[in-house]
């Protein structure tokens, strides 16, 4: 009997990501590896594919995923492999007016396929602030804001690095967010919010509008959930660029 695949999920290990000033950032990953093997093989593929793991994570970046993917499939004479890899990743960070710096985690991901040809896919989670432009619009004063998730996922055709697309998605809501923030911050980030108000479908279109911008990128989706402060539940906006 073939089987789909055979693999391994939520394997942790620590991994070193290349950032875009040279420099090796220590994170540790969650990662799922599978392969779609002949049913003629045997081969214990959990062992080749925690061996290449440790081969490749003292610089685990966007651009050696296909020779990793080639490596295990090769070894394995198996006809697709397929690995996820999840981390969070951490951006140092100035507050706006009193410059104070503290770190910015972002939930990232690289996914990649191999099958004769290569496929690699760039993903970012990035928080951001939206206040509703209705409750602005109908309010005597004050509007009610949140944090949303904005989740990009793009195919390059050129290499583009995470604190790129971060930088991107963060421009695209109604504030920025911050790990720290004194009270002159905290002054900027409210009245800032105030004089940009954005649904989620205004910030799904401002990333788009910014990713079809990019020549890296060959294909992208994007979806923001609202975290809405006086509903119980969330707003969404989701759009795929092949639909654009």
């Amino acid at each position: 009997m073939k089987l789909q695949s055979v693999g391994i999920k939520d394997f942790t290990c620590p991994v070193s990501i290349r950032e875009k000033t040279g420099a090796l950032q220590q994170t540790v990953a969650t990662i799922a590896m599978r392969a779609t093997m002949p049913h003629h093989l045997r081969e214990n593929c959990v062992t080749v594919f925690i061996q290449a793991l440790g081969s490749y994570q003292e610089d685990m970046s966007a651009a050696i995923f296909p020779a990793l993917l080639a490596d295990v499939r090769g070894q394995l004479q198996a006809e697709r492999t397929e690995m996820e890899m999840t981390f969070p990743y951490f951006i140092p960070k100035q507050a706006p007016i009193t410059r104070t710096q503290s770190l910015m985690e972002y939930n990232c991901s690289f996914t990649g396929r191999s099958n004769g040809g290569q496929e690699l896919l760039l993903s970012v989670s990035v928080p951001v602030t939206t206040l509703c432009p209705c409750s602005k619009e109908i309010s005597a004063a004050g509007a009610h804001n949140q944090r949303a998730e904005v989740k990009l996922t793009v195919r390059m055709k050129r290499f583009i690095w995470l604190e790129d697309l971060i930088t991107l998605v963060e421009g695209c809501g109604s504030c920025e967010l911050y790990a720290l923030l004194k009270r002159p911050d905290e002054k900027f980030v409210t009245e800032q919010a105030y004089a940009n108000p954005m649904f989620v479908e205004d910030v799904v279109r401002m990333v788009s509008q910014q990713a079809l911008a990019r020549p890296e990128i060959d294909w992208f989706s994007v979806s923001v959930e609202s975290f809405e402060s006086i509903h119980k539940h969330s707003a969404y906006a989701y759009v795929d660029s092949d639909d654009l």
